[in-house]
Protein backbone atom coordinates (compact mmCIF):
# COMPACT_ATOMS: atom_id res chain seq x y z
CA UNK A 1 0.00 0.00 0.00
CA UNK A 2 1.24 3.10 -1.06
CA UNK A 3 2.34 6.23 1.79
CA UNK A 4 -0.68 8.48 3.03
CA UNK A 5 0.54 11.92 0.97
CA UNK A 6 -0.37 15.61 2.47
CA UNK A 7 -0.60 18.29 0.65
CA UNK A 8 0.28 21.76 2.67
CA UNK A 9 0.07 24.29 0.32
CA UNK A 10 1.59 27.19 2.00
CA UNK A 11 1.37 30.79 1.60
CA UNK A 12 5.05 32.46 0.98
CA UNK A 13 4.69 35.48 2.50
CA UNK A 14 7.41 35.42 4.96
CA UNK A 15 8.39 32.58 7.69
CA UNK A 16 5.31 31.91 9.96
CA UNK A 17 2.74 30.24 7.49
CA UNK A 18 5.99 27.77 6.79
CA UNK A 19 6.95 27.79 10.51
CA UNK A 20 3.42 26.36 11.98
CA UNK A 21 2.80 23.96 8.89
CA UNK A 22 5.72 23.02 9.14
CA UNK A 23 5.33 22.21 12.93
CA UNK A 24 1.73 20.07 11.96
CA UNK A 25 3.78 18.11 9.66
CA UNK A 26 6.36 17.12 12.05
CA UNK A 27 3.73 16.37 14.60
CA UNK A 28 1.70 14.41 12.17
CA UNK A 29 5.15 12.26 11.64
CA UNK A 30 5.63 11.82 14.76
CA UNK A 31 2.27 10.22 15.53
CA UNK A 32 2.72 8.32 11.72
CA UNK A 33 5.90 7.78 10.48
CA UNK A 34 4.75 6.74 7.34
CA UNK A 35 2.94 10.16 6.11
CA UNK A 36 4.68 12.49 3.36
CA UNK A 37 4.11 15.62 3.33
CA UNK A 38 4.53 17.85 -0.12
CA UNK A 39 5.25 21.35 0.83
CA UNK A 40 4.02 23.98 -1.64
CA UNK A 41 5.76 27.11 -0.91
CA UNK A 42 9.17 29.24 -2.05
CA UNK A 43 10.21 29.56 1.70
CA UNK A 44 13.91 28.22 1.52
CA UNK A 45 14.80 24.34 1.79
CA UNK A 46 16.67 25.18 5.29
CA UNK A 47 13.96 26.95 6.98
CA UNK A 48 11.35 23.85 6.24
CA UNK A 49 14.45 21.04 7.54
CA UNK A 50 14.75 23.12 10.87
CA UNK A 51 11.11 22.40 11.47
CA UNK A 52 10.27 19.18 9.97
CA UNK A 53 13.19 16.76 10.12
CA UNK A 54 11.27 13.70 8.37
CA UNK A 55 11.06 13.03 5.02
CA UNK A 56 9.11 15.39 2.30
CA UNK A 57 8.72 17.06 -0.89
CA UNK A 58 9.66 20.32 -1.28
CA UNK A 59 7.83 21.78 -4.69
CA UNK A 60 8.52 25.23 -4.94
CA UNK A 61 5.46 26.92 -6.37
CA UNK A 62 3.57 30.14 -5.09
CA UNK A 63 -0.02 30.70 -5.85
CA UNK A 64 -0.85 33.53 -3.47
CA UNK A 65 1.01 36.63 -3.24
CA UNK A 66 0.59 37.91 0.38
CA UNK A 67 1.75 41.80 0.89
CA UNK A 68 4.34 43.13 -1.79
CA UNK A 69 7.17 44.31 0.96
CA UNK A 70 11.24 45.77 1.37
CA UNK A 71 10.87 44.55 4.93
CA UNK A 72 8.85 43.02 7.56
CA UNK A 73 6.80 46.58 8.12
CA UNK A 74 6.52 48.43 4.80
CA UNK A 75 4.10 47.31 2.20
CA UNK A 76 4.07 48.12 -1.72
CA UNK A 77 0.35 48.32 -2.17
CA UNK A 78 0.16 48.75 -5.91
CA UNK A 79 2.79 46.17 -6.29
CA UNK A 80 0.42 43.82 -4.64
CA UNK A 81 -2.73 44.58 -6.41
CA UNK A 82 -0.42 43.84 -9.64
CA UNK A 83 0.74 40.53 -8.59
CA UNK A 84 -2.86 39.80 -7.31
CA UNK A 85 -4.88 40.26 -10.74
CA UNK A 86 -1.80 38.35 -12.37
CA UNK A 87 -2.36 35.71 -10.47
CA UNK A 88 -6.08 35.65 -10.69
CA UNK A 89 -5.66 35.81 -14.61
CA UNK A 90 -3.88 32.48 -14.54
CA UNK A 91 -5.82 30.28 -11.85
CA UNK A 92 -7.60 28.01 -14.35
CA UNK A 93 -3.79 27.05 -15.30
CA UNK A 94 -2.73 26.80 -11.78
CA UNK A 95 -5.66 24.92 -11.10
CA UNK A 96 -4.97 22.21 -14.21
CA UNK A 97 -1.13 22.01 -13.44
CA UNK A 98 -1.61 21.03 -9.55
CA UNK A 99 -4.40 18.72 -9.96
CA UNK A 100 -2.06 16.92 -12.23
CA UNK A 101 0.23 16.86 -9.54
CA UNK A 102 -2.09 15.78 -7.13
CA UNK A 103 -3.24 12.95 -9.22
CA UNK A 104 -0.09 11.36 -10.04
CA UNK A 105 1.44 11.73 -6.27
CA UNK A 106 -1.63 10.15 -4.77
CA UNK A 107 -2.27 12.89 -2.45
CA UNK A 108 -5.33 12.23 0.02
CA UNK A 109 -5.67 15.63 1.59
CA UNK A 110 -4.83 19.28 1.12
CA UNK A 111 -4.19 21.22 4.21
CA UNK A 112 -3.66 25.25 3.47
CA UNK A 113 -2.31 27.91 5.47
CA UNK A 114 -3.73 29.55 3.62
CA UNK A 115 -3.18 30.48 -0.13
CA UNK A 116 -6.91 30.95 -1.37
CA UNK A 117 -6.80 28.77 -4.51
CA UNK A 118 -5.96 25.46 -2.47
CA UNK A 119 -9.62 24.76 -1.99
CA UNK A 120 -10.26 25.14 -5.84
CA UNK A 121 -7.22 23.04 -6.60
CA UNK A 122 -8.78 19.90 -4.03
CA UNK A 123 -11.88 20.18 -4.82
CA UNK A 124 -11.32 19.71 -8.61
CA UNK A 125 -9.04 16.78 -8.09
CA UNK A 126 -11.68 15.05 -5.79
CA UNK A 127 -9.91 15.27 -2.40
CA UNK A 128 -10.71 17.03 1.06
CA UNK A 129 -9.28 20.55 1.91
CA UNK A 130 -8.86 21.73 5.38
CA UNK A 131 -7.57 24.70 6.59
CA UNK A 132 -5.45 25.86 9.52
CA UNK A 133 -5.11 29.83 10.42
CA UNK A 134 -6.07 32.71 12.52
CA UNK A 135 -6.79 35.01 8.90
CA UNK A 136 -7.57 34.56 5.93
CA UNK A 137 -6.33 36.97 2.51
CA UNK A 138 -9.66 38.00 1.89
CA UNK A 139 -9.55 40.14 5.23
CA UNK A 140 -6.22 41.66 4.50
CA UNK A 141 -7.55 42.88 1.39
CA UNK A 142 -10.92 44.02 2.36
CA UNK A 143 -9.59 46.34 4.95
CA UNK A 144 -7.42 48.10 2.06
CA UNK A 145 -10.78 49.00 -0.14
CA UNK A 146 -10.82 50.02 -3.56
CA UNK A 147 -9.81 47.42 -6.32
CA UNK A 148 -8.84 45.28 -3.20
CA UNK A 149 -12.46 44.68 -2.37
CA UNK A 150 -13.27 42.71 -5.69
CA UNK A 151 -9.70 40.30 -5.29
CA UNK A 152 -11.05 39.86 -1.42
CA UNK A 153 -14.75 38.64 -2.80
CA UNK A 154 -13.03 36.41 -4.96
CA UNK A 155 -11.06 35.06 -2.14
CA UNK A 156 -13.79 34.35 0.19
CA UNK A 157 -15.24 32.35 -2.57
CA UNK A 158 -12.48 30.46 -3.08
CA UNK A 159 -12.03 29.69 0.88
CA UNK A 160 -16.00 28.57 0.99
CA UNK A 161 -14.76 25.78 -1.28
CA UNK A 162 -12.85 24.44 1.70
CA UNK A 163 -13.82 21.72 3.86
CA UNK A 164 -12.90 22.47 7.37
CA UNK A 165 -11.23 25.23 8.89
CA UNK A 166 -8.85 24.93 12.42
CA UNK A 167 -8.81 28.29 13.97
CA UNK A 168 -5.74 29.61 15.47
CA UNK A 169 -5.59 31.78 18.47
CA UNK A 170 -5.57 35.83 17.94
CA UNK A 171 -7.98 35.41 14.69
CA UNK A 172 -10.31 37.17 12.74
CA UNK A 173 -14.19 35.31 12.25
CA UNK A 174 -12.60 33.74 9.10
CA UNK A 175 -16.86 33.64 7.80
CA UNK A 176 -16.46 32.25 4.36
CA UNK A 177 -15.40 29.11 5.90
CA UNK A 178 -18.91 26.88 7.14
CA UNK A 179 -16.77 24.59 9.08
CA UNK A 180 -15.02 25.79 12.05
CA UNK A 181 -13.12 24.10 14.68
CA UNK A 182 -10.94 26.16 17.02
CA UNK A 183 -7.79 25.18 18.25
CA UNK A 184 -5.19 26.39 20.63
CA UNK A 185 -1.38 27.62 19.42
CA UNK A 186 0.38 26.37 16.65
CA UNK A 187 4.44 26.17 16.67
CA UNK A 188 7.92 24.59 17.26
CA UNK A 189 9.62 23.76 20.65
CA UNK A 190 13.25 24.19 21.11
CA UNK A 191 15.63 21.35 19.86
CA UNK A 192 18.74 22.16 22.31
CA UNK A 193 18.71 22.23 26.17
CA UNK A 194 19.86 25.96 27.32
CA UNK A 195 23.45 24.84 28.62
CA UNK A 196 24.04 23.10 25.00
CA UNK A 197 22.97 27.01 23.60
CA UNK A 198 25.35 28.82 26.75
CA UNK A 199 28.27 27.17 26.21
CA UNK A 200 27.95 26.81 22.35
CA UNK A 201 27.52 30.51 22.12
CA UNK A 202 28.80 31.86 25.05
CA UNK A 203 26.27 33.14 26.34
CA UNK A 204 26.79 34.37 30.27
CA UNK A 205 24.12 36.85 31.28
CA UNK A 206 20.96 36.21 32.87
CA UNK A 207 17.80 35.60 31.38
CA UNK A 208 16.43 39.06 32.38
CA UNK A 209 18.98 40.63 30.70
CA UNK A 210 19.44 38.73 27.78
CA UNK A 211 17.20 39.55 24.10
CA UNK A 212 15.91 38.36 21.39
CA UNK A 213 15.73 40.34 18.15
CA UNK A 214 13.03 38.60 15.95
CA UNK A 215 12.01 39.97 12.49
CA UNK A 216 10.70 37.14 10.58
CA UNK A 217 11.83 35.90 7.67
CA UNK A 218 11.39 39.79 5.83
CA UNK A 219 13.74 41.25 8.30
CA UNK A 220 13.84 44.50 9.16
CA UNK A 221 15.61 47.66 7.53
CA UNK A 222 18.04 50.06 9.04
CA UNK A 223 17.43 47.86 12.94
CA UNK A 224 19.72 50.62 15.19
CA UNK A 225 22.16 48.46 16.56
CA UNK A 226 24.16 51.00 18.14
CA UNK A 227 21.88 51.50 20.63
CA UNK A 228 23.42 48.32 22.13
CA UNK A 229 26.22 50.42 23.59
CA UNK A 230 24.18 51.82 26.03
CA UNK A 231 23.52 48.03 27.65
CA UNK A 232 26.85 46.74 27.90
CA UNK A 233 25.88 44.31 30.69
CA UNK A 234 23.20 42.80 28.44
CA UNK A 235 22.82 40.08 25.99
CA UNK A 236 21.19 40.41 22.50
CA UNK A 237 20.49 37.40 19.98
CA UNK A 238 19.93 37.93 16.16
CA UNK A 239 19.39 36.05 13.01
CA UNK A 240 20.52 38.80 10.77
CA UNK A 241 23.72 38.24 8.54
CA UNK A 242 23.83 41.66 8.10
CA UNK A 243 24.44 42.68 11.74
CA UNK A 244 27.54 44.91 12.68
CA UNK A 245 30.02 42.97 15.14
CA UNK A 246 29.21 43.85 18.72
CA UNK A 247 30.54 42.40 21.88
CA UNK A 248 27.36 42.32 23.28
CA UNK A 249 25.53 40.55 19.98
CA UNK A 250 25.77 37.02 19.09
CA UNK A 251 24.73 36.35 15.27
CA UNK A 252 23.59 33.54 14.73
CA UNK A 253 23.89 32.41 11.00
CA UNK A 254 23.52 28.13 11.45
CA UNK A 255 20.53 27.40 9.82
CA UNK A 256 19.94 24.28 12.35
CA UNK A 257 19.38 26.99 14.97
CA UNK A 258 15.78 28.88 15.13
CA UNK A 259 14.25 31.77 17.28
CA UNK A 260 12.53 29.40 18.96
CA UNK A 261 15.78 27.32 20.22
CA UNK A 262 16.78 30.46 22.06
CA UNK A 263 13.86 31.97 23.58
CA UNK A 264 13.92 30.06 26.92
CA UNK A 265 17.18 31.79 27.43
CA UNK A 266 15.83 35.22 27.01
CA UNK A 267 14.05 38.06 29.06
CA UNK A 268 12.11 39.34 26.06
CA UNK A 269 11.59 39.01 22.53
CA UNK A 270 11.46 41.92 20.56
CA UNK A 271 9.59 41.53 17.20
CA UNK A 272 7.25 42.73 14.61
CA UNK A 273 2.99 41.45 15.22
CA UNK A 274 4.18 38.07 13.50
CA UNK A 275 1.72 35.30 14.37
CA UNK A 276 4.29 32.11 14.98
CA UNK A 277 7.19 34.45 16.53
CA UNK A 278 3.98 35.61 19.35
CA UNK A 279 2.82 32.04 19.37
CA UNK A 280 6.14 30.39 20.36
CA UNK A 281 6.82 32.58 22.86
CA UNK A 282 3.20 32.88 24.53
CA UNK A 283 3.55 28.75 24.31
CA UNK A 284 6.90 29.24 25.94
CA UNK A 285 5.93 32.32 28.70
CA UNK A 286 8.42 34.55 26.97
CA UNK A 287 7.66 38.17 27.34
CA UNK A 288 7.08 39.95 24.00
CA UNK A 289 7.73 43.19 23.35
CA UNK A 290 6.20 44.54 19.63
CA UNK A 291 6.29 46.98 17.37
CA UNK A 292 2.96 48.49 16.05
CA UNK A 293 1.85 47.84 12.31
CA UNK A 294 -0.36 49.91 10.06
CA UNK A 295 -1.83 49.01 6.86
CA UNK A 296 -1.95 44.81 8.33
CA UNK A 297 -5.05 44.09 9.58
CA UNK A 298 -4.02 41.00 11.36
CA UNK A 299 -1.57 43.15 13.55
CA UNK A 300 -4.25 44.32 15.38
CA UNK A 301 -5.40 41.29 16.17
CA UNK A 302 -1.77 39.91 17.51
CA UNK A 303 -1.46 42.64 19.19
CA UNK A 304 -4.81 42.36 21.42
CA UNK A 305 -3.73 39.12 21.86
CA UNK A 306 -0.54 39.18 22.97
CA UNK A 307 -1.66 41.98 26.15
CA UNK A 308 -4.66 40.13 26.51
CA UNK A 309 -2.17 36.64 27.14
CA UNK A 310 1.63 38.06 27.57
CA UNK A 311 4.30 39.79 29.44
CA UNK A 312 4.10 42.99 26.60
CA UNK A 313 5.37 45.85 25.79
CA UNK A 314 4.06 47.63 22.73
CA UNK A 315 6.48 50.47 20.56
CA UNK A 316 5.75 52.73 17.49
CA UNK A 317 8.36 51.85 14.59
CA UNK A 318 9.63 55.31 15.72
CA UNK A 319 9.84 54.45 18.86
CA UNK A 320 12.46 51.11 18.20
CA UNK A 321 13.89 52.79 15.35
CA UNK A 322 14.62 56.68 16.48
CA UNK A 323 14.53 55.86 20.73
CA UNK A 324 17.55 54.64 22.56
CA UNK A 325 15.83 51.60 23.57
CA UNK A 326 14.75 52.88 27.14
CA UNK A 327 11.69 50.53 27.02
CA UNK A 328 14.26 47.69 28.13
CA UNK A 329 14.97 49.17 31.32
CA UNK A 330 11.25 48.95 32.21
CA UNK A 331 9.09 46.08 33.39
CA UNK A 332 6.75 44.46 30.95
CA UNK A 333 3.12 44.91 31.35
CA UNK A 334 1.12 42.17 32.57
CA UNK A 335 -0.93 40.07 30.96
CA UNK A 336 -4.86 41.52 30.64
CA UNK A 337 -6.53 38.39 31.34
CA UNK A 338 -5.50 35.71 33.90
CA UNK A 339 -6.47 32.19 31.83
CA UNK A 340 -3.70 31.54 28.84
CA UNK A 341 -4.34 30.59 25.21
CA UNK A 342 -4.52 27.01 24.75
CA UNK A 343 -1.37 25.78 23.32
CA UNK A 344 -2.75 22.35 21.70
CA UNK A 345 -3.34 23.48 18.07
CA UNK A 346 -0.10 21.60 16.33
CA UNK A 347 -1.06 18.90 18.33
CA UNK A 348 -5.06 18.61 17.57
CA UNK A 349 -4.00 19.49 13.67
CA UNK A 350 -1.77 17.21 13.30
CA UNK A 351 -3.85 14.15 14.85
CA UNK A 352 -6.64 14.82 12.95
CA UNK A 353 -4.72 14.59 9.89
CA UNK A 354 -3.41 11.02 10.93
CA UNK A 355 -7.46 10.22 11.95
CA UNK A 356 -8.00 10.65 8.85
CA UNK A 357 -5.23 8.66 6.98
CA UNK A 358 -6.41 5.76 9.67
CA UNK A 359 -9.92 5.80 8.96
CA UNK A 360 -9.29 6.06 4.77
CA UNK A 361 -7.28 3.20 4.60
Amino acid sequence: MSRPVIYLAITSHGFGHAVRACSVAAAAQQLNPEILPVLVTTTPRWLLESYLPGDFIHRPRSYDVGAVQSDSITIDRAATLEKLQHLRSRQDAIIAGEVNFIRRNRVGLVLADIPPLAAPIAKTAGIPCWAMSNFGWDYIYRDWGGDFVEIANWMSECYSKSDRLFRLPMYEPMSAFSEITDVGLTGGMPHFSESQLRTEFGLKTPQEKTVLLSFGGLGLQKIPYYNLQYFPDWQFITFDHQAPDFPNLVKVTDNQYRPVDFMPLCGRVVSKPGYSTFAEALRLGVPIVSLSREGFAEAALLLEGIQNHSQHQLLTPEEFLQGNWDFLRKMPQPARQASPLLVDGTEVIAQAVVNYFRNRS
